[in-house]
């Protein structure tokens, strides 16, 4: 295997401008440690495409909330609950490195502030691009909507499909993975739970 030590010193021409190391070198070992022969065609340039793959799946490190929501906070004119449904994700399960796709649904009762509707697929794409669990994904989505809007209450519900179960283990393709994180009115009222709970059927 080759020695790729140096490529885990910022000084390395290997870095690129952010300072993040050079991947394809990994990969290619990676490739070649699997049996494969990346001097054939259809590989050639497959640890480049596999790096740039990564980088865009993981890009939710180089993201925050603040800069995500960029202003699109507005005052309240009422506090009824709004429900956003169906957000798509795709993240990366983090003990075998293959994906969980499914959607989200947000829920929250404003006080003073309701933000952006797009705004709420853009967070959760900050934590779904990342080596994740579902559950901590959920929770982490919620604790940063909350953060920002300081709403009355606010739901997320994360419905999704582990390839690491579907593919490998116990090949369970039917399978699927609901998570919720419950906050101020949602956590305390059974009814205003129960009326988001029906919305996202």
């Amino acid at each position: 295997m080759r020695d790729t030590a140096h490529l885990l010193n910022p000084a390395d021409p290997d870095f690129d401008e952010i300072g993040e190391c050079s991947l394809d070198y990994l990969i290619t070992d990676l490739i070649t440690g699997l049996g494969e022969d990346v001097s054939r065609e259809g590989l050639l340039k497959t640890p480049q495409r596999v790096e740039r793959s990564l980088r865009f799946l993981t890009s939710g490190y180089q993201a925050n909330v603040e800069d995500v929501i960029n202003g699109a906070l507005f005052e309240a004119e009422g506090s009824e609950m709004v429900v956003v449904k169906d957000i798509e994700f795709y993240s990366l399960c983090e003990h075998h490195m293959l994906p969980f796709f499914g959607t989200a649904h947000i829920a929250y009762i404003p006080d003073k502030l309701i933000l952006g509707l797009s705004k709420f697929a853009r967070v959760a794409d900050v934590f779904a691009r990342r080596m994740q669990v579902q559950e901590r994904m959920t929770s982490q989505i919620a604790d940063a909507l909350e953060e920002v809007l300081k709403p009355k209450g606010l739901a997320v519900v994360t419905e999704a499909s582990h390839l690491c179960m579907m593919m490998r283990g116990v090949e369970k393709q039917g399978s699927s993975t609901r998570t919720s994180a419950m906050r101020g009115a949602f956590k305390d009222d059974a009814r205003t739970r129960q009326e988001f709970l029906e919305a996202i059927r």
